[in-house]
């Protein structure tokens, strides 16, 4: 059941029920990073660009506050490294309340469907959601399907994940991209939460926005994309690609040409 506390913070990370987020939490998985060393650079830039929040772990708030140009801001509760054992064994980092604490707008957590961790970390969110109801703040579920029998694009198992996240209580999901809008179209009819897509590995910038425009054809309500567009060599012009997708319902030749980017063969 939503809140007025609830419906005003998702309202912070989006505009109009469609969401460009930029998730920048990779320091504790992947290291400090292109684009994540001057991480305030980073979040001016991608905030001036028209992302509606940025999202990282709860230690770096101080870092995102004066930069953020009042966009919202996403704490992200659970964690890995590459250079642990497996990093699919993601472990909880943060409560709610520290959260809270951080000046978060919205909590996320994420679990990797089909893993051997996934047991472990479906009660993580089942306790995640539990906590956040209690303080009328949401929850973003980024639910991957990733497992020894999974393949990450399948849009059966992409559907089980989205649907998952719902079941056990998230206000909105993030996950994979099946690789067109029709087999997508699945995933969103699988949830009535609003889906937004990963980024993965960056690949061109075409590449980048037509896997955007094929999200929102198939119903998608935008994107949750970190390395394609902070590890860009203009995080800001990417960004307002993006949006213009997402919010301004652009081609994406349209978009890259509004952005000032290279229009690619």
């Amino acid at each position: 059941m939503t809140t007025p506390g609830l419906d005003a913070r998702l309202d912070r990370i989006g505009t109009d029920g469609r969401y460009v987020i930029v998730p920048m939490d990779h320091g504790i998985t992947l290291g400090a990073v292109t684009g994540l060393k001057d991480i305030e650079s980073t979040i001016d830039g991608v905030t001036r660009g028209g992302a509606d929040a940025v999202l990282t772990q709860k230690g770096i708030a101080p870092r995102v506050h004066p930069n953020k140009n009042d966009a919202g801001y996403i704490v992200h509760v659970n964690a890995s490294t590459v250079i642990g054992p497996d990093s699919n064994d993601k472990r909880l980092t943060c409560t709610v309340e520290e959260a809270i604490r951080a000046g978060a707008d919205v909590v996320s957590l994420h679990i990797n469907v089909g893993s051997t961790y996934e047991p472990k970390q479906l009660e993580d969110l089942a306790e995640l959601t539990a906590e956040a109801s209690r303080y009328g703040i949401p929850v973003l579920a980024m639910a991957y399907a990733r497992g020894p029998d999974v393949e990450g694009d399948d849009p059966q198992a992409l559907g089980h994940a989205v649907r998952l996240a719902e079941e056990v209580g998230s206000d909105i999901v993030k996950t994979g991209y099946s690789g067109d809008a029709d087999s997508f179209e699945h995933v969103i009819e699988s949830t009535r939460l609003p889906v937004v897509i990963a980024g993965g590995s960056r690949g061109t910038d075409r590449e980048t926005l037509e896997m955007v425009r094929g999200a929102m054809d198939a119903g998608g309500a935008g994107v949750s994309m970190g390395r394609s567009i902070f590890q860009h060599d203009d995080p800001e012009a990417i960004t307002r690609a993006v949006a213009g997708i997402v919010h301004d319902n652009l081609e994406p030749d349209e978009a890259l040409e509004v952005a000032g980017l290279a229009l690619e063969a």
